[in-house]
């Protein structure tokens, strides 16, 4: 579909542009849209994959227009035991329950499991937040990882230079071995990649298992000093980098 003059325009789906607008969930939008609340040019639209032109169409939301808010990039340190969806529907705690005085509605960039602590980037930047989380564009994601058993120098080879799991081999991982306990292997663990759980069945896939695990890198972002259970925002710089280490390694246009 071309707009007049020729010039190609991107289009979005109906859903997509009010949870871009920072207003909620795109589970949210599909709710509002089938409720009869949106409209598109002052017609109803109930279809959320209906096709608009951002640049063009006027969408509303109970008659007031949906405008795209400001980016916003926040960095929390995920505590154990908190789910990274918005609503758990076994009615355990979540991430948004530690986002007080946050006014847009963000998103968490990749998953974090219950089991799983540490930084959780959350934005309302959908293109930037994508581009992060697609293994084509190899943002190393670093963990530290207690491993029961004391690992050999042949497991972490084998972690190094990718498992098989059951959806497919690993990409290598960089494994550097940080101490031995007594009956408990230290590691600092990156990868590339953001599958279910991937470092406990790569550790699972050694013969060994995760016994704690947390998420301390995100391309150059770091958790730092930050407590757990708090959040801050990013800072210019630190935005300016991750934008940077998607352009690394750009996937070529087919």
């Amino acid at each position: 579909m071309k707009p007049r003059g020729g010039t190609k325009r991107q289009l979005k789906t109906l859903e997509r542009i009010l949870s871009k607008a920072g207003l909620g969930s795109r589970t949210e939008a599909r709710q509002w849209i089938g409720a009869g609340r949106v409209k598109v040019n002052g017609k109803l639209i109930q279809t959320p994959d209906h096709w608009v032109d951002p640049e063009r169409d006027r969408v509303t939301l109970d008659g007031k227009r949906v405008r795209e808010e400001a980016r916003v990039y926040l960095l929390l340190y995920k505590p154990k035991g908190y789910s990274t969806t918005y609503k758990d529907p076994e009615g355990r705690p979540t991430v948004y329950d530690l986002l007080k005085g946050v006014k847009q509605f963000v998103s968490p960039v990749g998953r974090l499991d219950l089991d799983t602590s540490g930084l959780l980037l959350l934005t309302n930047d959908t293109q930037l937040a994508e581009q992060l989380t697609n293994p084509d564009y190899h943002v190393p994601k670093k963990y530290l990882v207690k491993a029961a058993g004391l690992l050999s120098e042949e497991q972490l080879s084998q972690l190094r230079t990718g498992v098989e799991l059951d959806d497919g081999p690993t990409r290598p991982a960089r494994v550097e071995r940080v101490r031995d306990g007594v009956k408990d292997t230290f590691l600092e663990l990156t990868i590339s990649e953001g599958r279910n759980r991937q470092v406990r069945r790569m550790l699972e896939a050694v013969g060994s298992r995760v016994r704690k695990l947390v998420r301390i890198e995100m391309g150059k972002l770091r958790i730092g000093e930050l407590q757990i259970g708090t959040w801050r925002y990013l800072s210019g710089q630190e935005v300016a980098e991750l934008r940077a280490q998607t352009r690394v390694h750009r996937p070529r246009p087919e």
